[in-house]
């Protein structure tokens, strides 16, 4: 049986071409078993010449097999007959492995110019370990072109500096600096930056009254939906309390939130035919200010402090400055291939200038937005922000990010988001889809701000039709501005106590010291405030 079993499954090769009738019984075997000779694919590969011929050098076993074909076998010719077939088997493989072993030196020598070359995998890598460093050390050069690039625009914005004070009212203390503008191109990089930074970057210590001119513009100081018929929105607004409502045509109004009566605060009350009515003795005013109702009492001439308040593009407008407000009103309005998804208002614990310095840094993020949108950013081995000499905009690299500082209060920025997580080597106008930004950073009062958010997306429009989206988009802009409340409520803290925030601006720094210099340019009275147009 054992003789029998091991020819049955040496015959398998023939058996998959021929069935093989095998019958026994308790006793023996009565009339054998079957098995059909059968051999196929007459056709040869030929005599291949290669450096394997050796191995592969075996006689085809085909022409010694017994003619036995459709011959009924014994056990020993079964025996015999699956020897030539697992010889013709081993052939035939040795034969197919030969075939594919040629058409791979055929497709090496096609396709791989190296390979006839026969260089070593270790000197393929060589090379290669070589053709990496040449590349490293080109990087290398680039950098050291940019930082030349840098320091030689520090160099200009001191010369700017320099005129600039000519311009103010501090001609005998700086006279000695004019005199050395001839010799600047001397000056080291690091002198320049010290001497920079020494003169016009000390912001440290209490935070002092605001200057009476930055109140000389206008200020976008709520959303346009957020005002009905009926509602009332109190504000502070240099550290003065106002409510805003509108009146009878529709029109919004800024009124002082202090009745002349009795000192009520108005937004306590409600609005009644167009008029804020005080909610302590009903006494009810315009939305110039102008007392028109004081029941159970003659009327008298009575006129509480008002606001120039305009409304266009969604948002409402005051002027809180003394001088006459300016005709026409800057359009915040997103490119027009973006739709509005979110209006979003904040009240901050810190002061203006500092949310606004950390908002125009986009160096932080890859270390304070780890929970938030830049979570699994790369932290890139140099950042910058490219802007023209006099200018209050420009791009990041190697972010695709624009952003731009407008005056008195805005940072506008433009993200693409073509990569979420991946944002570097790319420039905005290379990516498909982008978000816009625009965070309107009202003083409020010298710890606190107002901030007016509003993002608007060129994607994805069926997400303003999604219910309680807004909802959403309010937590998600709550956790980026959490991320970074923690640090500023602690550089405020510092500051107070004397520490100076800007004590060391490096090259990534260039947004917000500008608009450092052009906030003190503005508090001295220059009569032309650098980074923009002559007026």
């Amino acid at each position: 049986m054992a003789a029998i079993a091991t020819a049955g499954s040496l015959s398998l090769p023939i058996s998959l071409q021929r069935s093989c009738k095998f019958t026994s019984s308790k006793t023996g075997i009565k009339k054998g078993f079957r098995v059909y000779a059968v051999f196929g694919e007459e056709s040869s590969l030929g005599d291949k010449k290669s450096q394997w011929g050796s191995l592969f050098d075996v006689e085809d076993p085909r022409s010694k097999v017994p003619q036995c074909k459709g011959k009924f076998l014994d056990v020993y010719q079964a025996l015999e007959v699956a020897r030539y077939d697992i010889q013709y088997c081993d052939w035939r493989a040795r034969q197919d492995l030969l075939t594919i072993m040629v058409l791979h030196e055929k497709v090496v020598e096609a396709l791989n110019p190296l390979a006839r070359e026969f260089k070593s995998i270790g000197t393929m890598k060589k090379e290669l370990a070589e053709l990496q460093g040449e590349l490293a050390q080109a990087h290398k050069q680039v950098h050291i072109s940019e930082e030349r690039v840098a320091d030689a625009l520090d160099k200009l914005a001191y010369m700017e500096e320099l005129v600039n004070d000519k311009l103010l009212d501090y001609r005998t203390a700086t006279e000695s600096n004019v005199a050395s503008c001839s010799s600047t191109s001397t000056l080291s990089s690091d002198m320049v930056k010290k001497k920079l930074h020494r003169k016009s970057l000390d912001v440290s210590g209490p935070v002092q009254p605001y200057h009476p001119r930055l109140k000389n513009f206008w200020y976008p100081i709520a959303f346009s939906t957020d005002l009905k018929d009926d509602t009332m929105i109190p504000i502070e607004c240099f550290e003065e309390p106002w409510v805003l409502f509108r009146g009878k045509d529709g029109n919004p109004g800024c009124v002082q939130n202090t009745c002349a009566h009795r000192a009520c605060p108005l937004h306590l009350g409600s609005v009644n035919e167009g008029r804020i009515q005080c909610p302590y003795h009903g006494w009810e005013y315009t939305t110039e200010g102008k007392c028109e109702k004081m029941p159970s009492t003659r009327l008298l001439n009575v006129k509480i402090r008002s606001l120039p308040c305009l409304e266009q593009e969604g948002m409402i407008w005051i002027w809180p400055g003394d001088d006459p407000p300016m005709a026409t009103l800057p359009s915040l309005q997103p490119p027009s291939r973006f739709q509005i998804h979110a209006e979003i208002v904040m009240e901050l614990p810190v002061e203006h200038g500092l949310l606004l310095d950390n908002l125009l840094d986009l160096a932080h993020a890859p270390f304070t937005h780890t929970s938030t949108f830049a979570k699994g950013w790369t932290v890139p081995s140099l950042v910058k922000f490219l802007t023209p000499a006099s200018g209050l905009q420009g791009y990041w690299d190697p972010y695709p990010i624009d952003m731009e500082f407008r005056p008195p209060c805005m940072v506008i920025s433009t993200i693409g988001i073509s990569k979420p997580g991946k944002l570097e080597g790319q420039s905005t106008k290379e990516c498909t889809t982008h978000l816009h930004q625009l965070h309107v950073c009202i003083p409020s009062s010298r710890n606190k701000t107002r901030l007016l958010y509003r993002m608007s997306l060129d994607f994805a429009p069926v997400l303003k039709h999604v219910p309680f989206m807004h909802y959403l988009w309010r937590h998600f802009a709550e956790q980026v501005l959490n991320e970074d409340l923690r640090l500023v409520i602690g550089q405020q803290e510092r500051m107070i106590n004397g520490a100076n925030i800007w004590n060391l601006p490096v090259s990534y720094d260039k947004l917000g010291v500008r608009y450092r210099l052009w906030r003190k340019a503005l508090e001295q009275g220059a009569k032309q405030l650098p980074f923009s147009k002559p007026m």
